[in-house]
């Protein structure tokens, strides 16, 4: 499952599933660009990957925002001549039933967990069709496939995802870009820590493998689906849940 040598951005890359997703790819020897919002939690990941003996550094990253997109892309192909992976995982929520939801809810939710995929993939695909070669990991949920109560926002921008990772993969694979995604289930993030025990057992109980996910676990299927080893892969969605959606 090699990746040494290429190049690759991680958005939303600061914390949680993004940053265990570019600390495994340097450990298997990418050169990694982390890109995200908060610039101070992106300075501490990068020094841990470095402290640790792997390649990294990092781009002021808003996947909402076209130009910062565009100013990060044209980072990574300054910093390494090209741009071999892309791995599109900022994400957000604002969950709500419905019928409370507000439009800013819906909106914010929508623009960085969809459009922002948009404007990431469109961006990267430039110099990817210019070398014919490329991967794209899009991680969408396994809230895009099932739904959830109130979390109409965020399980329609992860199905969005799904959509959008199919056709995009039927585009471009003549040019040897693959595109493929991969749906977490429940993942023991900053995201969920807010949860009860009580809550987190209910749900544990529920997955036949008998326990929540790490991003370590999300991580590992990253790296695959971007390694040489998935050559012959694309439009997929790879689940990471446990069994829980089976």
């Amino acid at each position: 499952m090699t990746v040494s040598g290429k190049a690759v951005l991680v958005t939303g890359a600061s914390r949680g599933i993004g940053r265990a997703i570019a600390e495994a790819l340097a450990k298997a020897g990418a050169l990694v660009v982390l890109g995200a919002r908060d610039e101070t939690k992106l300075a501490e990941a990068v020094d841990a990957i470095v402290g640790a003996g792997g390649r990294a550094s990092s781009v002021p990253l808003d996947v909402c925002h076209r130009e910062s997109v565009d100013t990060a892309l044209a980072a990574v192909l300054e910093r390494h001549g090209r741009i071999d992976g892309l791995v599109n995982n900022a994400g957000i929520t604002r969950d709500n039933l419905l019928l409370r939801m507000k439009a800013e809810e819906w909106e914010a939710v929508l623009s960085t967990n969809l459009t922002g995929v948009y404007h990431c993939t469109q961006a990267a695909l430039r110099p990817m069709l210019k070398q014919r070669s490329g991967r794209i990991v899009n991680v969408t949920s396994v809230v895009g496939i099932t739904g959830n109560a109130g979390q109409a926002n965020y399980a329609a921008s992860k199905a969005g995802v799904i959509g959008f990772t199919k056709s995009i993969a039927r585009e471009v694979a003549s040019r040897a870009i693959t595109v493929n995604a991969v749906a977490p289930g429940f993942i023991d993030t900053e995201m969920t820590a807010a949860m009860t025990d009580k809550a987190r057992e209910a749900i544990a109980s529920s997955i036949p493998m008998g326990r929540v996910g790490t991003p370590a676990d999300v991580a590992g299927a990253v790296t695959f689906l971007l390694s040489d080893a998935a050559a012959y892969i694309t439009g997929q969605v790879l689940g990471v849940d446990g069994g829980f959606h089976m």
